[in-house]
């Protein structure tokens, strides 16, 4: 499954300071996309792990919110 979220993550040293976070979850694939207005942060997951990714973002002050389909 693919999720997207909107974010207020805007520079390569914020997406450093989250990676060993990203990369500590079971088998899930991330990027942003920092070009979008959005910042977007898109997350491949054979698990809903929204919760998680909202709470890993808060805790480090950014904000996270999870856009529909």
């Amino acid at each position: 499954m693919i999720f997207v979220y909107k974010t207020s993550v805007s520079a390569e040293k914020d997406i450093a300071m989250l990676q060993p976070h990203l990369d500590n979850l079971n088998e899930i694939k991330w990027n942003f996309d920092l070009e979008d207005c959005d910042k977007i942060l898109r997350i491949d997951s054979k698990e809903e792990v929204s919760g998680v990714i909202v709470r890993i973002l808060l805790e480090h002050g950014f904000k996270c919110e999870e856009l529909a389909d």
